[in-house]
């Protein structure tokens, strides 16, 4: 009953209350909750500028959205472990709006995505979430981490080149565009990847700060020799309020600007019109989907991990008043990452604090490394990212399930990473969903079956009069079976006088089995066909009665059990 409650709950800061009613927030859990979050935060501080520039906006974004939405959404929310921030399977869907719309429409569809978060949290839609097949979500995780990937060539190979917007026009720019890569950029991205794989092959530290050290020497030594990559600092540049311009990024907090004031495609302030709103809703009903599903997957990550229970609808409220209020500080769309919150995990993370820790720590490097993370290589940013795109891929788990699970399941599969990659993943979750739900109901449907157990003794032991046979049925009467179910036992009916219709079996009857029910009573009236029915489930008797069919003399009747419907057939007398 306690998970129960946990999954309808709805409250906030629901796991910061169930964290200190475990046990007194003491020193000792505290200094747990202060390494966990120094290590996670320093952690998330080259990912979210890795994340923010691959969805088309200068890094600081990246990092406000980490250390705002990260507090704000730990302190709110229901999961106590979960580490929120920036994301990569954001990518597919942010990379076009800011194209498109710039910083400015970003930050409004991440506002109105907030309200539908909370509006699904309102709803209590938490656990309906559990619903998504695992091939639906494998599939579009491992079609968006092939997008990431591909996005990230550019700066790997240090390519002078735009992508354009289709899928397949992107691998042929990439391909006219490869015989001119940038080997300096090339060799700074291979020696950072290379430094990802080695580190984490022989230490359980996370690998990130030591990989980008890495790029960054080589970038030093080229340097020396004359070559040169292109780094943070030379791709972006700020303004600060005195009118003063650097490189990298500004080493000042955020201010409090209306979204609607930040710039569009155009460079000039976007505006807020119902056009627009219009415009950017649908891809806000996009992020807060994935968001809500990456949000709870990870929670439910973290509660197998930790055998504790997380508020699904309280995890969607805490996101969505995180995405709410993290536009009107520049912060983009942010949800609670998977990796970052195992390592909080790891790193023996107690409670939320250990979250909010974290955008603590980012915020202090913002303010304190900025000048030293503009020297940051893009082609090590693009490394980074290359093994974030293959962690989520989880090709092992791809692999094993193409070998184990039904060939329908493998459509599933095939069908929403295709159709992620070449066109969008909002069609590719709808499309799968509904693929997956036909399949699902193929196989129920299937599984519902009618004998004749005339000659049964131990069912029926006795002989049945000249004409009549009984049927059992088994499995549920819902549309995609019963049309199938009923129209067989009308064409028997045709041959016999009576039928007994034995269906203890028969779990559900929904509106369109009963529809059929029905065409096929009228068919039996028109061959002067008999029919009793017995022993009715609770569900499909109450749809019975429901509908008004009323027993009628030698044509239909009711018995509570199949002994019943058998004395019904003895001669009196």
């Amino acid at each position: 009953m306690q998970h129960r409650a946990h999954l309808f709950s709805l409250r906030i800061a629901h796991a910061l209350r169930e964290s200190f009613k475990e046990a007194p927030y003491s020193p000792q859990r505290f200094s747990k909750d202060l390494i966990a979050g120094i290590t996670v935060g320093i952690i998330a501080i080259p990912l979210s500028m890795a994340l923010a520039i691959a969805s088309g906006v200068a890094p600081q974004y990246g990092l406000y959205t980490a250390m705002i939405a990260g507090f704000i959404i730990a302190l709110t929310g229901g999961s106590r472990y979960s580490i929120s921030g920036p994301t990569a399977a954001f990518v597919v869907i942010l990379y076009p709006i800011a194209e498109k719309f710039g910083l400015g429409g970003l930050l409004i569809a991440t506002f109105l995505s907030g309200v539908v978060l909370m509006l699904m949290a309102f709803a209590r839609l938490g656990r309906f979430i559990e619903y998504i097949p695992e091939s639906v979500t494998l599939g579009f995780t491992s079609g968006i981490a092939i997008v990431i990937a591909t996005l990230q060539l550019k700066d790997f190979f240090g390519l002078q080149m735009q992508y354009p917007e289709t899928y397949v026009e992107k691998i042929e720019q990439l391909a006219l565009a490869m015989p001119d890569l940038h080997w300096p950029s090339l060799l700074v991205g291979g020696g950072t990847f290379a430094a990802l794989l080695i580190w984490k092959k022989f230490s359980t530290l996370p690998p990130h700060i030591p990989a980008l050290l890495v790029g960054v020497f080589i970038a030093w030594l080229l340097g020396l020799d004359g070559h040169t990559v292109d780094t943070i600092g030379s791709r972006f540049s700020y303004l600060l309020p005195d009118g003063t311009t650097g490189a990298g990024i500004p080493p000042i907090l955020p201010e409090f600007v209306w979204p609607w004031n930040q710039p569009g495609a155009d460079g000039q302030p976007i505006g807020l019109s119902w056009t627009l709103l219009q415009l950017l809703l649908p891809a806000a009903f996009s992020i807060a989907m994935l968001g809500a599903i990456e949000s709870l997957l990870c929670a439910v990550v973290l509660d197998n991990m930790t055998n504790t229970r997380h508020s699904a609808n309280s995890e969607l409220m805490g996101q969505g008043i995180g995405n709410m209020l993290v536009p009107f500080f520049g912060g983009i769309t942010a949800t609670a990452a998977i990796a970052r919150s195992a390592a909080n995990l790891r790193a023996g993370a107690q409670t939320p604090i250990a979250a909010m820790i974290h955008g603590l720590v980012v915020m202090a490097g913002l303010l304190v490394l900025a000048p030293l993370l503009a020297h940051l290589p893009m082609a090590s940013m693009a490394a980074l990212l290359l093994l974030v795109a293959w962690n989520i891929a989880e090709a092992d788990k791809v692999v094993h399930f193409f070998r184990t699970a039904p060939r329908g399941d493998v459509l599933v599969l095939s069908t929403c990473l295709g159709l992620t990659v070449l066109f969008d993943m909002v069609i590719a979750i709808g499309v799968g969903i509904v693929l997956a739900a036909l399949l699902f109901m193929r196989d129920i449907s299937e599984l519902t079956r009618v004998s004749d157990i005339s000659e049964q003794r131990k069912m029926v032991p006795q002989e049945l009069p000249a004409g009549w046979s009984v049927l059992k049925i088994n499995g549920p009467l819902f549309f995609a079976a019963a049309d199938r179910v009923f129209a067989e036992l009308a064409l028997l009916a045709r041959e016999r006088s009576g039928l007994v219709l034995y269906m203890d079996a028969v779990p559900v009857l929904d509106a369109g089995g009963l529809s059929a029910l029905e065409k096929f009573l009228g068919a039996c009236r028109k061959h002067n066909t008999e029919v009793i029915i017995a022993d009715l489930q609770f569900q499909p008797l109450k749809t019975i009665a429901r509908s008004g069919l009323q027993p009628l003399p030698q044509q239909l009747s009711f018995t509570p059990t199949l002994a019943a419907a058998l004395e019904q057939l003895q001669p009196t007398g």
